[in-house]
C-alpha cells in the first residue's frame, strides 16, 4: 500500500498555510459542537471554504486531521506559556501547575478534547507523526516550566508525564474521573517524576 505524502506545514507558504489553517480551525469547530462524529471531512471543506481536496492535500484521513488540530492546539497552549510566569518554588510545583491550568483549560471543551484524543490511538502514519509532535512540544513545556535543569533524563521524565496525562484526561473524558482527580494524579505524578 502507498502511503500519500502530504505537506508539512513548513513547506507551506502564504496562502496555503492560511487555508490549512482554515482547516483546523473548522475541524475543531465541529469538533467542539459535537464530538469526534461531528467532524465530517465534507463539513470540514463547507466550513473553512475549501474543496474537499484541499482537506485531502493536508490530511490523510479524519484521524490524521484530529490528530493535526491537537498539535495545533497543544502549540498553541506552549506557545502561551512562553508569556506566562508559573507559580511554584520547586520544578515539580511549576510542571504540577503548568499541567492542572492546562487540564483546565481543555475541561471547558470537553467534546473537542475527546475528538482530538480519540485518534491518538491510531495506526495511521500521519497520527503516528502528529503524536511524535505532541510529545516533543510536551517535553518543551516541561523543561521551561521546571525550569533549572532537574536531571540528565528530564526528556524520559517528561515522556512519562505525558503518558500520565493522556490516561487521566481519557478517564476524566469517559467519566471515570472528575477533573480534580486529574489534577491532583497529574500533581503527584509530577512530585513522583521530579
Amino acid at each position: 500500500m502507498e502511503v500519500k505524502q502530504v505537506p508539512v506545514p513548513g513547506e507551506l507558504r502564504g496562502s496555503q498555510l492560511e487555508r490549512r489553517g482554515r482547516v483546523l480551525d473548522a475541524a475543531m469547530g465541529l469538533a467542539a459542537e459535537g464530538g469526534y462524529d461531528a467532524v465530517q471531512m465534507r463539513d470540514v471543506a463547507a466550513r473553512a471554504d475549501v474543496a474537499l481536496g484541499t482537506v485531502y492535500r493536508y490530511f490523510t484521513s479524519k484521524d490524521h486531521l484530529l490528530a493535526a488540530a491537537l498539535v495545533y492546539w497543544v502549540d498553541r497552549l506552549s506557545d502561551a506559556l512562553d508569556h506566562t510566569t508559573l507559580s511554584g518554588a520547586t520544578p515539580a510545583d511549576r510542571v504540577a501547575t503548568l499541567l492542572g491550568n492546562a487540564t483546565r483549560v481543555m475541561s471547558t471543551q470537553p467534546q473537542l478534547v475527546a475528538a482530538l484524543l480519540t485518534p491518538m490511538s491510531s495506526p495511521d502514519p500521519g497520527v503516528t507523526e502528529c503524536r511524535e509532535q505532541v510529545a516533543a512540544t510536551m517535553e518543551r513545556m516541561v523543561t521551561i516550566a521546571a525550569g533549572t535543569p532537574v536531571s540528565a533524563d528530564l526528556a524520559d521524565r517528561a515522556r512519562m508525564l505525558g503518558h500520565i496525562w493522556y490516561s487521566t484526561v481519557l478517564s476524566w473524558i469517559h467519566g471515570s474521573y472528575d477533573l480534580e482527580t486529574v489534577v491532583t494524579d497529574l500533581t503527584i505524578a509530577t512530585r513522583l517524576l521530579l
